[in-house]
């Protein structure tokens, strides 16, 4: 499996923003969330939403990056085990 550099990094987590295109043109923001200090993933998740769909591909990754970074802001407050 291919190994990305992290979109967003820090010392407790890293957020990995991709997307892909839909049928009809639009695209659908990945996202995945990973706590760095045992290695958690964060998002997805089961029943996780669906980012999108955006009209670009830019649009689609900048709402992944931003829900990252929402996930992280949660998990900080009230770490998840």
């Amino acid at each position: 499996m291919a190994r990305h550099k992290a979109d967003v990094t820090d010392d407790d987590f890293e957020i990995f923003a991709s997307y892909h295109g839909t049928g009809d043109g639009r695209y659908i923001g990945g996202l995945k969330v990973v706590r760095k200090t045992d290695r958690k993933v964060l998002f997805p998740f089961d029943g996780a939403p669906q980012l999108g769909p955006y009209a670009t591909a830019d649009e689609a990754r900048r709402a992944a990056i931003a829900y990252g970074r929402v996930i992280v802001a949660a998990d900080r407050a009230v770490p998840e085990s």
